[in-house]
Order: C-alpha cells, then sequence, then structure tokens
C-alpha cells in the first residue's frame, strides 16, 4: 500500500508528531510509579495558580477553583469523621454534577480510592459493580439512592451516604472544615497507588473495574492541554457521564490542571447543544463518535456557526461524520485519539487526518511500542510462526493493536482489573521474543504506510456468514448515512440450520421508517453477505451512557420480538423492503425451510 504523503507533507507531519508529542512526554515523564507526585498534588497545585478563575458553570450556577476545593476538603473531612482510611475504597453514584469531582478529589486526599459507577445501573448490575468495588461507604443522591436501597441486602451493610439528606448521614457537611487535610495522611502513597475504579462500559458483558493508578490518572488528565492549547480563559463543555474516561479524566483534567473552565451539562442534548455552545462562550468540547453522529442528523443552525469553538477532543469520530461535522461548523481542529480506560495504547491524531485516530512516524517507531499482530477477526485466535511468536501485519493490513508492558513506565503499565482472571485475559506472552508480554486491545486496526492508523473493527464484532468476514463497523457507516437511521449497532446471531451467523442490526429511528427506502439503501452499498438480514428498532433510552447498545443483551435477543411489541423486522428480497418479522417466518427459520 503506496503511502499517501509527499515529501514536504511527510516532513510537515513529522514535525507536527514529533514536536507535539514530545510536549506530551515533558509534561507528563515526572508521573511515574515510584514517584511521590498524586493526583491532589496536582490539582491542588493548579487552585493555588486559580483560586478565583471559574472551575464550573453547571446550570446556571459557577463555581470557583476555591470554591471547589473548598467542597473538596469538607469531603475529606467526612471521610475521615467516617472512618475511611488510606486504601479504604467509596462508592459514588451520582449523576452528571460539580460533587462528582469535588467528591474524588476530597477523598483523594486522605489516600481514599473513589470507585465510579454508572448512574443508570439498577438492580444485579449495580449490586455487581458495588460489589466488585468492595467499598466502606456508598455516596449517592436523594434521586439515586433508591436503586442502592433496593439492593442493600446485597451489600452486607456498606453506610451509604446521600447528599441533602442530613449531609451524607453524618455531621452537616457545611460545618466540617473546608481547609486542606494535611498531606501526611497520604504521605505513604505513590504514584502506582489506586485512585480510582473506572468501569468498562459492560456492552459485552458485565463491567469490569479498571484499576487506574494516581500516575496512570494524571497522565489522561495531563495529556491533552499541549494538544488542545488548553489554558485560563478556555471553557470546556462535558455532556457525557462523568464515571467515564473520557470526560471524567481526559475533559476535567484538560481543564482544571490548565487554569480553564469546565462548562458541564447533566446529559447530552443534540437540541440544546449549540444553544449551550453559543450563550456559554465554549471554547472546546469533549465528545464520542456518536454525539457527532446525532448533530449532524440534527437540521443546520444559524448558531453553527455563531460560536466561539476552536477544537474539540475525543474518540470515535468517523470520516464521514468528521468532513460533515467540519464542514458545517467551520471547526478544522478535531483532536481524534485512541485509547481504553485500563489499556496501555494511547495514539493521539495531532494534525486533524479526517478519520484517523493517531499516527506514529516511523522514526520514532522503536520508542513506541504499539504493534498490529495477525489474528482471526471473528475469533481473536492469534496466528503464530512454526517458533510460537507472533507476526506483526504489513500496512494496509487489519491487526490487533497491542501494546508491550512495560512495569517501571506508567504509559506502557498495565494495572488490570479488580478481578485477577480478567487482567490476565488481556495479557499475550510469547509476542515477539520468549517471555515478553503485551496488553491485547481487542481491537482491529490498520496502519498505512505514512503511520496513520485507522479503527477498523471490535475483535468478535466481526462475524461470518455465508462463508465471508463481515465487518460490523462498516455495516453500522452504511446504516449511519440513512437519513432516518440513528445509533446502529450491528452483530451476528446463530440462526438453526445455518452456518455462521447473520448480520442483524439494532437502530433507533428519528422520524417514521421507510423500510423500501432503506431496502434501496443497504442492496446498493453492501454486498448479499453483509446486508442486515434483522433489524431490531430500539428507543434511545436503551443506550449505554457513552452512546452504546447493551450488545450482549441484544445477542441474547435474537430475532425474537420483544414481548408485546413489533420492534424486530426481517429482509424480504421478494418484496424488496424489510417487513415485520411474523410467528410464520420464526417457524420456517427454526425449521429450517427458509433461505435467509
Amino acid at each position: 500500500m503506496a503511502g499517501k504523503l509527499g515529501f514536504w507533507s511527510r516532513l510537515k507531519s513529522d514535525f507536527i508528531y514529533l514536536s507535539g508529542l514530545r510536549k506530551i512526554d515533558q509534561r507528563t515523564r515526572s508521573f511515574r510509579p515510584d514517584a511521590s507526585i498524586l493526583v491532589p498534588d496536582m490539582l491542588e497545585a493548579s487552585v493555588d495558580r486559580h483560586a478565583g478563575e471559574l472551575a464550573f458553570l453547571f446550570e446556571g450556577q459557577t463555581l470557583t477553583y476555591a470554591e471547589l476545593e473548598a467542597r473538596a476538603n469538607r469531603f475529606a473531612a467526612w471521610a475521615m469523621a467516617a472512618g475511611l482510611t488510606p486504601g479504604d475504597t467509596a462508592a459514588l453514584f451520582l449523576d452528571n454534577h460539580p460533587d462528582v469531582i469535588a467528591i474524588w478529589f476530597g477523598l483523594s486526599k486522605v489516600g481514599v480510592t473513589t470507585a465510579l459507577i454508572n448512574n443508570n445501573l439498577r438492580g444485579d448490575g449495580l449490586l455487581h459493580c458495588l460489589k466488585t468495588a468492595q467499598p466502606r461507604a456508598i455516596i449517592s443522591s436523594e434521586e439515586l439512592s433508591g436503586a442502592v436501597e433496593a439492593i442493600e441486602s446485597g451489600l452486607q451493610a456498606t453506610p451509604l451516604g446521600v447528599l441533602g439528606k442530613a449531609d451524607l448521614s453524618g455531621p452537616a457537611l457545611s460545618s466540617l472544615p473546608d481547609r486542606r487535610p494535611p498531606r501526611a495522611i497520604r504521605a505513604g502513597l505513590t504514584g502506582k497507588d489506586i485512585a480510582l475504579l473506572i468501569y468498562t462500559s459492560g456492552t459485552t458483558g458485565l463491567p469490569k473495574a479498571a484499576r487506574m493508578s494516581h500516575a496512570r490518572c494524571l497522565t489522561m488528565m495531563s495529556g491533552f492541554i499541549d494538544a488542545t492549547g488548553a489554558g485560563p480563559g478556555d471553557r470546556i463543555y462535558e455532556t457525557l457521564p462523568l464515571y467515564h474516561g473520557t470526560t471524567g479524566l481526559c475533559g476535567v483534567g484538560t481543564a482544571l490542571l490548565s487554569g480553564a473552565a469546565v462548562v458541564l451539562r447533566r446529559k447530552f442534548s443534540a437540541s440544546q447543544f449549540w444553544p449551550d455552545v453559543h450563550d456559554n462562550k465554549v471554547t472546546i468540547f469533549v465528545y464520542v463518535g456518536e454525539l457527532g453522529r446525532y448533530l449532524m442528523k440534527n437540521p443546520p443552525s444559524p448558531l453553527e456557526r455563531d460560536h466561539r469553538l476552536r477544537c474539540a477532543f475525543g474518540n470515535g469520530m468517523r470520516r464521514d461524520i468528521w468532513a460533515a461535522f467540519t464542514a458545517r461548523t467551520g471547526v478544522e481542529k478535531i483532536i481524534e485519539f485512541y485509547g481504553s480506560t485500563e489499556g496501555n495504547i494511547s495514539l493521539i491524531n495531532l494534525d486533524s487526518r479526517p478519520g484517523a485516530i493517531g499516527r506514529i512516524p516511523p522514526i520514532i517507531r522503536d520508542r513506541m511500542p504499539v504493534r498490529l499482530i495477525d489474528v482471526d477477526p471473528a475469533t481473536g485466535v492469534v496466528h503464530r510462526t512454526a517458533d510460537g511468536l507472533c507476526r506483526q501485519v504489513p500496512a494496509g493490513v487489519s491487526g490487533e493493536a497491542i501494546g508491550k508492558i512495560e512495569a517501571t513506565d506508567s504509559r506502557w503499565r498495565f494495572d488490570g482489573y479488580s478481578e485477577k482472571a480478567a487482567t490476565e485475559k488481556k495479557i499475550l506472552r510469547g509476542v515477539f521474543e520468549q517471555g515478553d508480554a503485551w496488553f491485547r486491545s481487542g481491537d482491529l486496526l490498520r496502519q498505512d504506510e505514512d503511520g496513520y492508523f485507522y479503527f477498523v473493527d471490535r475483535l468478535g464484532d466481526t462475524f461470518r456468514w455465508k462463508s465471508e468476514n463481515v465487518s460490523t463497523s462498516e455495516v453500522e457507516e452504511v446504516l449511519s448515512s440513512c437519513d432516518f437511521v440513528n445509533m446502529p449497532n450491528v452483530y451476528g446471531v446463530e440462526v438453526p440450520h445455518a452456518e455462521g451467523r447473520a448480520g442483524m442490526a439494532a437502530i433507533s429511528l428519528s422520524t417514521a421508517p421507510d423500510m423500501d427506502a432503506l431496502y434501496r439503501h443497504v442492496t446498493q452499498a453492501l454486498p448479499t453477505y453483509a446486508r442486515p438480514v434483522f433489524l431490531r428498532v430500539l428507543p434511545d433510552a436503551e443506550i449505554t451512557g457513552t452512546m452504546k447498545f447493551r450488545k450482549t443483551d441484544l445477542v441474547r435477543q435474537a430475532y425474537a420480538p420483544s414481548p408485546g411489541r413489533q420492534d424486530v423486522w426481517i429482509i424480504d428480497p421478494s418484496a424488496k423492503t424489510y417487513r415485520p418479522i411474523t410467528a410464520a417466518d420464526i417457524e420456517q427459520i427454526e425449521a429450517g425451510t427458509v433461505r435467509l
């Protein structure tokens, strides 16, 4: 695959990346596992520099850096009064609110780890996350505390503190001291100690608690300051959940460690996005890819050009949405990055190349141990050579991204999950030499000859149908380009008497569907084997806080309609449409008397 950059373009890109990555390295290199610098140290230093400046703007209320820290100090005092000591864990179950940051900032001052719990969870999912964290206390709100009380019999009498209700069931918060607790309380901690537990989204199973060390948190919080140019006077718009690493660490950290302000919204709203950006003088916003898709599905607005936005950063912005977003809004600086909450692979797109998730210039390839290896895209089985080692894929060929694990370097360290077995599953050993260890991302990426990386698919999301591999992301991109289809999520489902898995897509709809038009759209854009055989129409309420459907549940339901609902459609080539699936259809599928 020939490189696309000419000599001068490559030289320019090399300069951007070498200088940009050097700045990131200089800012983050002191955050080592053995260093004494901790998250609260850096936040306190930022408060000292920016005490009177705006830290949060939320629902018409403002909070300065000094006021944020005063509240954090009171939460630290509450934790000590409640008997929490360094090394203990407290679980935080709250909606988006500045208190989410104030609480974990305050608890970190006294060496307490905070588990950030997805506020959409209920029942067994919530119980699983709380039991995994093994908290000595749970902090919630009046609105959400009922969900915790409903499962408290399984929590072994863990105390529940409720904000606004007897102020955490202890001394009135306002009566507690707002001065900094002595640093000596956390003096024995180092960068390798755990500051936060952040859970994976749970779209492919129960969430796993990623152990976020102080060194890792600080690297994520600081890593985008230079790329975005954030600083005093900037306002960073955050609409995604604060329990998620992209918003809660990368976004918040970029603001609070640079002197910028966070403009926080309780939940994302496509209709309110541009009014919020305009009215609050937002200069930067944080995204995940589907946020951009939602915005581009809305009719154009004059406010899309009447704003102060100069930059966006996040992950998951697909090439088609990228182009449309830039054309409509005039925002050309889009900093796409790649990484997982728990993983040791970090890539960043510093020159806004549409669709790329980052670049490693060939000249520094040896200093950034990220490699793509040959695997089966459907099963994830690693293809090894005769001597048992892994094979790298050439430029232009998809492979699983892996990152070399180096315990003494926070950039390449892998701290894993609370569950030891889950941690071990993510480690690949004997990769390029006997005894080495690499983190498995579970993602298929492709790299071109210029060093740019592109996301292809999740391992296991690729499935085989009619003896062909189907990429779910490619099918999702086709469905997304249909005017009335939102949030497509493609997966394979087992069908009796058939080899492989039939394609199925869960979608939400912006308007009444024209299934004849959708059929034409799909058949014109996709080969026969890649066309979804089934569709399930879901309301937006059934997506996760990070704008993903819960794929595990969808695969389990397969093509059976939900009780009392007509929400599954089947492809009908003879009528050239998708139509509601019937009991007769299901009977024929089960008997193997119909050809799909």
